[in-house]
């Protein structure tokens, strides 16, 4: 489902080189469970902000479901991952203005031919997923830590994507709801076929992921 050749990020300053990612080759299979692992700078976020078509690599090939992400223009990159990606964050990205359920609408605003009836509809059925129906009409500042990030989920999945990236998602939380967060994602990945992507410090949490990745300096050391 995706493959990585060769793939390099290379930041430059007038003084400075610095090499973020170095000669990654990976393979992810549809459905897989995949975690990334490594201390802080390593190149984890880089790498999952290299497949989800967030960052441009400096030199290598990216290829999502046989499509060959090369020279692409902003606007298509964006559809893209509209129809096929789901971001989750570690620190949340939502809008405090907006209520639960117009948080989670947001990415089909950006979908043509879908009433606001149908967002509303597709809101509320992601929102009943990850067990927040009772909070639709909250306010994120009315939200736990936990609670935060089953609405970041929902965002996530509204859009039925084949790819959820997940950075570091359980950072901000304690063990509890950590693991909480954890069932909801193990579940997209067995009833909903979704292929998940996680970078992670917890390697408790990594262990229950079909494979591990692990990154140091910026390469693949297994």
């Amino acid at each position: 489902m995706i493959t990585l050749k060769n793939l390099e990020k290379v930041y430059q300053t007038d003084e400075i080189e610095t090499v973020a990612l170095s000669n990654i080759n990976l393979e992810i299979a549809k459905g897989e469970f995949l975690s990334i692992m490594g201390p802080s700078g390593c190149g984890k976020s880089t790498l999952l902000n290299m497949i989800g078509l967030l960052d441009k690599p400096t030199n290598g090939m990216v290829e999502i479901e046989k499509n060959i992400i090369d020279g692409w223009r902003d606007k298509r990159l964006a559809q893209f991952r509209n129809q096929k990606l789901g971001f989750i964050f570690q620190s949340f990205h939502l809008i405090n203005d907006l209520q639960v359920v117009d948080n989670v609408e947001l990415p089909l605003l950006y979908r043509k031919g879908i009433s606001g009836k149908e967002r509303r509809k597709r809101a509320l059925e992601a929102i009943e997923k990850v067990g927040l129906s009772t909070r639709a009409k909250h306010y994120p500042a009315q939200l736990s830590g936990g609670q935060k990030q089953r609405v970041a989920i929902a965002r996530a999945i509204i859009g039925q994507p084949d790819i959820i990236l997940a950075d570091e998602p359980t950072g901000n939380l304690d063990s509890k709801m950590g693991n909480d967060i954890m069932e909801i994602l193990e579940k997209l990945n067995k009833q909903e076929k979704a292929t998940i992507i996680m970078v992670t410090h917890d390697e408790r949490l990594a262990n229950k992921t079909n494979r591990i990745i692990h990154l140091f300096d910026g390469k693949q050391v297994n």
